[in-house]
This record gives C-alpha cells, structure tokens and sequence, in this order.
C-alpha cells in the first residue's frame, strides 16, 4: 500500500513539473512576430501578436514609426493594405521622444478570416526630408516611400493534429436515424430575433465605418498643403496656379474650422469678417493671415512674380497658422472634404 501511494505521488509530481515546463516554454517562446525597415530618417517596425493564434482569436497589428526631427510623416489611410482581414478595432498615437524625433502608431486588432499560412502585406509609408541642407522630396515625386516588409504567420486550427481524416464511416456502421421532433418554435424564435437586431446590427455597422473615414479639418488640410509644398515651376502660370491652391486651402479651412460661411466674399470683405469672429481674436492670427492673402491677391490678381523665398515664406505662413489652431478642429467625412477641397474658391 505504502508503495503504491508513493508511485501515485511521484506521478503527480512528474505531472506538475511537465506542465509547469510547458507553461514556461510557451510564455517564452511566444514572441511578438516583428519586422523593422529604415529609409534614410525613418524608421519603420510593424509587430503581430500573437505570433501564432488559434483559428478564432484575433492578432494585434501595430506600426510604429520613428523619423527625425524636422521630417514630416505621412502614415497610410486607415485599413490600407489590411483588406483581407476583418478590422476589429483601430486606435492611432503621436508624441515627441526626448531626443526630438516624431513617434506615430497605428495599432490594428484583426480576425483572421481562416487557418493556415497568413501573410500581412507590404505598408506604404511616405515622408517629406525638411532637415537642413537635405532635399525634400525625390525628383518628380511628392514625398519618399518606404515600404515595410510583409510579415508572414500560421493561424492553428482547433483541431488536434492526429484527428482522422476521413469522417465518413462506413454506411453499415451507421445508427438507426431518431425520430425528428415536431416542435419549430425554436426556428421562428431564431428567425425573429434575427430580423429584430438586424436594422441595430446594420446601424452599428454603419456607424463604425463613418468614423473610421472620418478625419480632422487640420489633417486634411495639412496633408493637401505637404503635397502642394515642393517648389513650384518657374512659368508665369505654374506660379499662379501654385497660389490658387494655397489660399485655397488656407480659406477652406478658416471656413471649417472657424464656421466662416463666406465663400464669395472678396479678400478685404473676408478679413473683415474673420476680425469678428470670436475664436479669431488673436492680434497675430489675423496679422499673420492679412499678410498671406494679400501677398496672394498680389501674384493671382496683379501678377507679382514671387522670389523663392516668398514662396517657402507663403507655405511656412500657412503651415504655422494651421499648427497653431489644430486643437478642437472639426472631425469630417474624408471623401466630402477632400470634394470639397478640390474645387478652390472664386478670390
């Protein structure tokens, strides 16, 4: 008896320490799957975890981007390159490290759609080189691109590895079929309760894909202004049409931002406008915006041809007043602003 009782207590002792070798070889092991690209003053890492999920749970994507100082990143568009995979949720971040540089995330959580090999595509990322003595973007382009690398992993099926694979057994060894039961209340409960949740399911919906396309005033101007701000050509036109596009995208976005409803007023009448507003109170926004439309009238209207640096002047005006008012800036639907914003305004 003494032996037996000793046999069963080594036995549950080996049995503890497997599974406690077990649990530590996966909380080891099981790794966060990552790739890191760099191009010049970017950095770009993208993570999934977990590496290895179970068909059913969903993974954790996150780009994480780190550029130098003075180099504006533009991240990709929400659910770019991810359209194979069902988007759970999506949260962004931006913050200043304490050496200067600019750290932008976008984190995904995904589903994966089934099991087996699963392969995350390449993300564009584009940037614009504001440092120094450094060219800001590629000959005929509007910004760098950096391109990560694809991230490949296996989603485990639930079902044990060694399981049979035929699952048809042999028609003689099939029990006598049981007597169907006449009760359908359960099917006209389901159907019901179907059609009720489905206006809420689809409204939900909805809902959810209108703020993932929804963007803020600031960045949809800003983002049309880093496009528009390589150095224009030097015909006559070219640097009119240059100036169009500018005030343009000032003008647009006072009226967003600001509510001033005023499109065909002329500049004199704008600004008289915008001296009233309340939220425009400040002595140096209105001096600072007085100054770049009417250095905008002189080239669209009186046909002033600006020097280089009252060009890159003009964008760093335009630039600062965005910056400094982005805080509270209107959240809009992205494919009606950008309409918006490409057709420019009559002054």
């Amino acid at each position: 008896m003494k032996r037996r009782r000793a046999r069963e207590t080594c036995a549950h002792v080996i049995g503890r320490v497997l599974l406690l070798v077990t649990f530590l070889h996966s909380a080891v092991w099981a790794e966060p799957l990552g790739k890191t690209t760099r191009k010049g003053p970017v950095e770009a890492v993208v993570n999934l975890d977990p590496p290895d999920p179970k068909i059913g749970d969903p993974v954790t994507l996150t780009l994480t981007v780190v550029a130098e100082k003075d180099v504006e990143v533009l991240m990709p568009e929400f659910g770019q390159a991810m359209e194979r995979f069902p988007i759970l949720d999506f949260t962004t971040s931006e913050k200043i490290d304490g050496e200067g540089r600019t750290v932008l995330a976008q984190t995904y959580q995904l589903q994966p759609p089934r099991s087996g090999k699963q392969r995350i595509p390449s993300i564009m990322i584009e940037f614009v080189d504001r440092r120094s003595g450094k060219k800001p973007v590629p000959e005929g382009l509007d910004a760098y691109e950096l391109l990560t690398e694809s991230l490949f992993f296996d989603v485990q099926s639930v079902l044990p590895k060694d399981a049979q694979a035929d699952l048809h057994p042999p028609l003689d060894a099939l029990p006598p079929l049981a007597a169907r039961s006449g009760a359908v209340w359960p099917w006209f409960v389901g159907a019901l309760v179907a059609t009720v949740a489905a206006p809420f399911a689809w409204r939900w919906w909805s809902v959810w894909r209108r703020r993932a396309r929804r963007r803020s005033a600031y960045d949809i101007a800003i983002g049309r202004l880093s496009r528009l701000s390589t150095s224009p050509g030097s015909e006559p036109g070219e640097v009119d049409a240059f100036f169009v596009e500018l005030s343009a995208i000032v003008r647009w976005y006072l009226e967003t931002r600001f509510e001033l409803r005023a499109p065909e007023l002329t500049t004199e009448e704008f600004l008289e406008t915008m001296s009233g507003s309340p939220d425009l109170s400040s002595d140096d926004h209105q001096t600072l915006l007085r100054e770049f439309l009417r250095r905008a009238d002189l080239v669209k209207f009186a046909h002033l041809m600006p020097s280089s640096e009252d060009i890159d002047q003009s964008v760093a005006t335009a630039r600062c007043f965005l910056e400094e008012t982005r805080q509270d800036a209107p959240m809009l639907e992205h494919q009606e602003s950008a309409t918006a914003l490409a057709t420019p305004n009559a002054f």
